[in-house]
């Protein structure tokens, strides 16, 4: 007997997967009605759309930590699209490796815009007195000063440590195009023995 499937579970995948109301119950149908399955067959197939990843809501994921020769600690959370997913060797093997390079390179934010409002404020007022090229580059001078005066202590802009040829970014993404979710670091804590903030 065929299992029975509801609206709301056809929306879901669509939404998730970026695809058709009738593609969506028809992976269902498949699956058996099992969403995992349903959107793991979706994925094998190419019908997610990877432009929509960006876009979508990560709810789950995981929380895991590294530390360093009982030294450095940090704790992170990665989030994800699915259970199903946060399951998977790599998702968690993501997620390590994002706990070591918080470890290893101590960012102080996950973006640009967890950067507060008074620390921009505070190091641009500090640029501006120290400012000796030409008038008319000034905002634009500044403005890449900005950016690199945070850089380093954004963990997205950070190099990453296992291929500094492409940013924390750049790694996050290739692991999008891998499992066809959207994944997002929410926050992280480092703790270094012997300092405190």
């Amino acid at each position: 007997m065929a299992a029975k499937i509801d609206i709301e579970t056809i929306k879901k995948l669509k939404e998730l997967s970026g695809v058709g109301l009738t593609d969506a119950k028809n992976a269902l149908v498949e699956a058996d009605g099992d969403f995992d399955k349903a959107l793991e067959a979706m994925r094998k197939k190419g019908l997610t759309k990877a432009e929509k990843r960006g876009d979508r809501e990560t709810r789950e994921g995981m929380i895991d930590s590294y530390v360093h020769d009982g030294r450095i600690g940090a704790i992170i959370e990665v989030n994800c699209e699915t259970s199903f997913v946060a399951k998977t060797d790599e998702f968690k093997d993501l997620a390590h490796k994002l706990a070591m390079q918080v470890a290893s390179m101590a960012p102080l934010y996950v973006s640009e815009e967890d950067i507060p409002e008074e620390d921009k404020a505070a190091k641009m007022k500090e640029l501006e007195e120290n400012f000796k090229g030409p008038e008319k580059m000034k905002d634009q001078i500044l403005g890449g000063q900005m950016k690199k005066a945070f850089a380093d202590k954004v963990l997205l802009s950070q190099p990453y440590i296992l291929d500094d040829t492409k940013t924390v970014a750049d790694f996050i993404k290739d692991n999008i195009a891998k499992t066809g979710e959207n994944i997002t670091v929410k926050q992280f804590k480092r703790i270094e023995l012997g300092v405190t903030e």
